[in-house]
């Protein structure tokens, strides 16, 4: 794989949190690269760090040694309007715990990522359009609260794709859910990389839900990543 078919690289990241004992160390020289299109998958136990990588690639938290590269951007370079406008304009993020705003129907969640910049009747049919492909073309004028934890998921989803970003991260997107919507979360991710060809990482502890996926690593204590 060519470096310029690379669309993110991360390399000797390192990050802790102050804990009641002192300082936490949960990343140390933590590298990654991704592709274009490519479909990553990060397996693992919880506390080895799956998230603070994500948080750190999406910059929503920066570490405090090492780099991230988007294309010939570093993140650890921009300030905090540049690094609010790649979150916005180049990232997409699923988490486990879904974060709709209660107040706002499914269709005025997926909304929200380009009501900046855009006319409302555009974000509009962006949003029913993405509710379409993830089975909620009906289901759009309900609220959060009058749907399953499958259907909100699904709705995050939609949301974290409303900008269509080069880069797609998952953080346990199935882990609030059952076995069965667990599985039909992962058809609808495999679906949207086919049509959308979104470069996506997904963190998860459970190594049956990534199966095709371009390469499944391994994250061990401390954040060293291998092949699974």
């Amino acid at each position: 794989m060519s470096a310029s078919e690379n669309i993110l690289h991360a390399a000797g990241l390192a990050k802790s949190y102050q804990s009641g004992r002192g300082q936490l160390e949960v990343l140390h020289d933590c590298s990654l690269t991704l592709a274009k299109h490519e479909r990553v998958a990060i397996i693992g136990q919880s506390g080895v760090g799956k998230s603070t990588l994500l948080h750190l690639l999406a910059g929503l938290d920066r570490a405090d040694r090492g780099s991230i590269r988007f294309g010939e951007r570093r993140l650890d370079a921009m300030g905090e309007a540049e690094l609010a406008a790649y979150r916005n304009q180049h990232v997409g993020m699923v988490f486990q715990f879904y974060h709709l705003l209660p107040e706002f129907t499914a269709l005025e969640n997926v909304m929200m990522p380009i009501l900046i910049g855009r006319d409302i009747s555009t974000a509009q049919h962006r949003a029913a359009d993405l509710l379409e492909e993830v089975g909620l073309g009906e289901r759009r004028h309900h609220f959060p609260s009058q749907m399953s934890g499958g259907e909100r998921q699904r709705v995050a989803i939609a949301r974290a794709l409303a900008s269509d970003p080069e880069i797609l991260l998952a953080d346990e997107p199935t882990g609030n859910l059952d076995h069965e919507n667990g599985l039909r979360v992962m058809d609808i991710f495999a679906g949207l990389h086919e049509r959308h060809r979104t470069a996506m990482v997904l963190v998860t502890h459970n190594p049956e839900l990534v199966i095709g996926f371009d390469r499944v690593l391994n994250m061990e204590p401390g954040g060293h990543l291998a092949a699974a």
